[in-house]
């Protein structure tokens, strides 16, 4: 995802816009006025099982709460974002075009540091009763932004990559190992092209990797010496590039690409945020059931995916309604199960109750997924001045037009 840039830090919108009506605290006022409500959801749009996964919970707040959700399917957060910065500046406070936006990192520093966002509000919701901030602190801190109630978890993800054993018996788990398996098997790997989002994480996890302290990736650019820190990653691509699928002239434009090229063969490696990704397509069947995941010896990079609410949003309680049902047990142990989504979940299940508790022990996590001892240590995200910077920085280096 790319995100806000110069126009957004020159726009003199600052401040954090304070909590007026609706409030969540009196839930029973926000069912009565979500009532006949439309959400439009603005959500990434480029996966066809996130998207039936978004229909089934428009379903379900329709047929329940009577609010109708229209999924806005974007190829770029950033486009939501300018769109509700555009409606500030032009002094449209309220009756705004956006009522939720799936969001994280970068973008939703930049809508908070720009007021661009109601709230607080994500802690009053019912449902955040089964979460737990102290267990998981991802759930109130995006990409090292405390959230502060201005957004509300719904998944939890964690880097992986996933390879076909019937190609390749051993994957490679170090940035050494990665470099020998490609120069040894020139182009069985790739990654997609930053600054997608999926692409731009693998430049931060190879960062890491390759950093002997990579503590530093939690302070902002702007404090460190980005040049001298990134140096290595930089070195390390250009001995990679050549060796990447299609010689480093061409890449996926996103995660689902990456799929269809390890099906056709085309491919022996590929990196996902979903630890569930290989069961998934395989499930599905996308990919043969030889296909496995694994994860770097260092450990990796992992996050919680958030909704947030434009401060000018026309229809905040149907929004805060639909939070909450990505909430409940019900859409998390749905959205967990690879065979519909495979997402992490963001509940606690000492907080649930043994009924609730049974939907998650109940789920087939599948042939190709990690143990959570498996999955090993879980990598903070980077300050989101990284992902800016480092997109930015590739494009400059390795930037291709397809």
């Amino acid at each position: 995802m790319k995100v806000l840039a110069a126009s957004v830090a020159a726009t003199a919108v600052i401040g954090t816009t304070a909590l007026a009506e609706p409030t969540p605290a009196d839930w029973d006022s926000i069912l009565s006025a979500a009532e006949g409500q439309t959400v439009y959801w603005n959500a990434w749009g480029g996966s066809t099982v996130t998207n039936d996964f978004i229909a089934w919970a428009g379903d379900q707040v329709a047929e329940r709460y009577g609010v109708t959700v229209e999924h806005v399917k974007l190829s770029d957060t950033a486009d939501a974002v300018s769109r509700v910065l555009a409606e500030k500046t032009a002094g449209q406070d309220d009756q705004g075009a956006i009522d939720l936006i799936w969001i994280n990192g970068a973008n939703f520093a930049s809508m908070k540091e720009n007021g661009l966002l109601f709230g607080p509000w994500a802690s009053d919701l019912p449902n955040w009763a089964f979460v737990n901030p102290v267990e998981n602190p991802a759930v109130v801190g995006d990409f090292t932004v405390p959230t502060d109630g201005l957004e509300s978890p719904w998944a939890m993800a964690q880097v992986v990559y996933y390879y076909d054993t019937a190609r390749l018996p051993s994957p490679p788990t170090t940035p050494a190992a990665f470099a020998e398996f490609a120069a040894a098997n020139p182009g069985r790997f790739t990654f997609p092209q930053p600054p997608d989002f999926l692409g731009t994480t693998y430049l931060k996890q190879t960062l890491y990797d390759l950093l002997d302290d990579p503590s530093v990736l939690q302070k902002p650019v702007a404090d460190v010496d980005y040049p001298a820190v990134s140096q290595v990653l930089w070195d390390y691509l250009d001995d990679l590039t050549p060796n990447l699928w299609r010689s480093g002239r061409a890449y996926p434009q996103n995660g689902p690409r990456q799929i269809q090229l390890m099906a056709d063969g085309e491919i022996d490696v590929a990196i996902s945020f979903n630890p569930n990704i290989a069961s998934n397509a395989v499930e599905n069947g996308e990919l043969p059931d030889t296909v496995r995941t694994f994860v770097t010896d260092n450990g990796t990079i992992g996050n919680a995916s958030f909704v947030a609410i434009p401060y000018n949003a026309t229809a905040k309680e149907g929004a805060m309604v639909l939070a909450n049902f990505l909430l409940s047990p019900e859409a998390q142990a749905r959205a967990q199960n690879p065979a519909v989504l495979g997402y992490g979940t963001v509940l606690s299940m000492d907080a649930l109750s043994d009924e609730d508790r049974a939907l998650f022990d109940a789920i087939d996590l599948g042939v190709a997924t990690l143990t959570p001892a498996e999955l090993g240590t879980t990598l903070a995200e980077p300050h989101p001045s990284w992902a800016t910077a480092l997109a930015e920085d590739w494009v400059k280096r390795y930037g291709v037009t397809q």
